[in-house]
């Protein structure tokens, strides 16, 4: 139940992390975003806040923000 509750959290994360940038993305992409964020967001920003399934929420957001707008410029790019 606990690695539910991870990706279900990790895909809130995404979609927020999608939601602040205006990207829309997939389920696998909101939780792959998630799941990032979560980890480069505590790695940057430490773990302060309030935490769910093991994530510190407000670094995780700020990370999934980073990764969405990161990948969003990317295949923006590629598109071109």
């Amino acid at each position: 139940m606990g690695l539910i509750w991870t990706l279900i959290i990790g895909a809130i994360i995404g979609a927020i992390g999608g939601a602040i940038t205006k990207t829309s993305m997939g389920w696998i992409a909101n939780i792959i975003a998630g799941l990032a964020g979560s980890w480069i967001g505590e790695m940057l920003f430490g773990s302060w806040g309030p935490q769910v399934a093991g994530m510190a929420l407000v670094p995780s957001i700020i990370g999934a923000v980073i990764i969405v707008a990161i990948v969003s410029w990317l295949y923006g790019r590629s598109k071109n």
